[in-house]
């Protein structure tokens, strides 16, 4: 479960814990400053979850207009969606709006890979750079595709998974 804090930009009130939505209403409604005065802005942070979410959180930059949005995202999507965001937001410069929940429509290639020698093998094996026998696989070289791949391929490390990506 997610918990996340709400803290007021006013200085001379408390702010508070809350997991959803409703508490969250509730405990905003009931927040006074010490002159009494309602408190109307937070600032929304990131306390307990998971690694992934806590990224995610981030990436997006969650505030007060649109917490809702990524409370219920946490809860309906898969973790490739979320590493998609990650990266797209992130890494590739798109903005993203979380209101229209559309997070397959980035146009960027991700691989759960350790590292780009990785996808060079990989590459290889699946016979982008032509067909190449295996009897001559073992004399190319590997770290020399893996540079080459570095000019358009970039990696990224998501809650302790190793990704590498290229934003088209």
């Amino acid at each position: 479960m997610i918990q996340l804090f709400a803290q007021p930009y006013d200085i001379s009130a408390n702010g508070f814990f809350f997991q959803t939505v409703e508490e969250y209403q509730i405990k905003r409604n009931q927040c006074t400053n010490d002159y009494g005065q309602a408190v109307e802005e937070f600032e929304i942070q990131f306390i307990d979850g998971n690694d992934l979410d806590c990224e995610y959180f981030n990436a997006l930059g969650v505030h007060q207009g649109n917490f809702h949005d990524f409370l219920d995202t946490c809860d309906e999507w898969e973790e490739y969606q979320k590493i998609t965001v990650i990266i797209a937001v992130g890494e590739c410069g798109y903005h993203f709006d979380l209101a229209a929940y559309e997070p397959d429509n980035f146009e960027i290639d991700i691989y759960k890979m350790d590292n780009m020698k990785e996808l060079a093998y990989e590459f290889v094996e699946q016979g982008l750079f032509g067909e190449i026998p295996e009897r001559i696989q073992c004399y190319l070289d590997f770290d020399a595709i893996a540079c080459d791949l570095s000019i358009d391929y970039s990696e990224i490390s998501i809650a302790g998974k190793n990704f590498v990506y290229r934003c088209c």
